[in-house]
């Protein structure tokens, strides 16, 4: 003889079919292939260690200045190629430019000496004349998210190589302002926090100290993102979402560790990207040196990447045609869901040589 389950009568108000749909829902999504992602074609055009530059083709060529788009060094950049019909990278390309993407790779423990100033000069620089030459443009553009927006601009205040545009969303420029503990910025800045022997110890920063580190400044109280899944997994698009958005944020890369320590010391610590004071090679990155046409974006529900973080920028260069915007996003919407395509057009198709 059937029993019913306990849990039917057990909550008057619960709709019990509902839920046993909502629940088989999320164990058969956790038993799912992961979803594809990176799906716009692309063919390599260059390799350094782990880093490779990819060539995005456009659907119809439109523009003659391509877009070389620098993605932060924490997260890898698969974000701006999340999914069809939400891809940052896909919808510029079907806008009609050529876009140029460097990954910068996984660094191993033997990259644990790898610095900003070495990923910039010795990798992007490289990675840009490789894009003009196989574009055979006479100027780029680049295009920098999150951290990639301060190396494009420490690059740009450094580079030789013929760059008409910058464009730099939600990117930490000033590193005054501190988001997270105040006990963390006060720890850091007076010496308390060593981060040179964190770094001597264990060569490279972690991926699970990078997630856990973002996970205390974005949410001090977290619930799993599988709360938020189960509350909705009737909703086949979030669902889609979700999976797309989680495979990318536990999919986190270490960070070099020499680069690390100059982000600590030099940037959050005593802010040489301000002070014009950060040396690339022989040579200071003074933002002043910054002549190419500037675009900066914030978002305005950007918890990570404050306005007084980005703005300043705006007042280091020497840029004449210059502008910046805020849009309605977090940190992430903006890539996540494609529409940083549309922003990107909407200031550059004017500043790319039209065909």
């Amino acid at each position: 003889m059937a029993t019913e389950s306990p849990l039917k009568n057990a909550i008057p108000d619960l709709n019990y079919e509902k839920e046993m749909e909502r629940w088989s829902q999320v164990f058969k999504l956790l038993s799912e292939p992961e979803p594809k992602i990176g799906l716009t074609p692309r063919n390599e055009v260059w390799r350094k260690n782990k880093s490779v530059l990819w060539h995005y083709p456009a659907k119809e060529k439109k523009y003659e200045v391509p877009l070389f788009l620098v993605y932060s060094l924490f997260n890898k950049p698969y974000i701006l190629d999340i999914a069809p019909k939400a891809s940052v990278i896909e919808g510029l390309t079907n806008m009609g430019y050529e876009v140029y993407l460097l990954d910068w790779g996984t660094p191993g423990y033997e990259d644990k000496k790898i610095g900003l100033d070495t990923y910039i000069d010795k990798y992007l620089r490289t990675a840009v004349k490789r894009a003009i030459r196989h574009s055979d443009a006479e100027e780029i553009t680049l295009v920098g998210y999150c951290l990639g927006g301060t190396i494009a601009s420490l690059y740009a205040a450094v580079a030789d190589e013929p760059i008409k545009n910058l464009v730099v969303a939600t990117v930490p420029i000033d590193f005054g302002p501190f988001v997270g503990p105040d006990k963390w910025a006060e720890g850091m800045r007076n010496g308390d926090m060593n981060i040179d022997h964190f770094i001597d110890v264990y060569g490279n920063m972690p991926p699970q100290l990078v997630e856990g580190m973002f996970r205390a400044i974005g949410a001090p109280i977290y619930f799993t993102n599988y709360t938020m899944l189960l509350s909705r997994a009737h909703d086949k698009r979030y669902v889609e979402k979700w999976r797309r958005m989680n495979k990318w944020t536990v999919d986190q890369v270490p960070f070099a560790g020499e680069a690390y320590r100059q982000l600590a010391n030099d940037f959050f610590k005593e802010n040489k990207l301000v002070k014009g004071e950060f040396m690339i090679g022989n040579k200071k990155a003074d933002l002043k040196n910054i002549k190419a046409n500037l675009f900066v974006v914030s978002g305005s529900r950007d918890h990570l990447i404050l306005e007084d973080q980005s703005k300043p920028i705006m007042d280091l260069v020497s840029s004449e045609d210059k502008t910046y915007i805020v849009v309605e996003s977090g940190h992430v919407g903006m890539a996540l869901s494609g529409m940083f395509a549309g922003i990107v057009d909407k200031w550059a198709s004017s500043r790319s040589n039209p065909i």
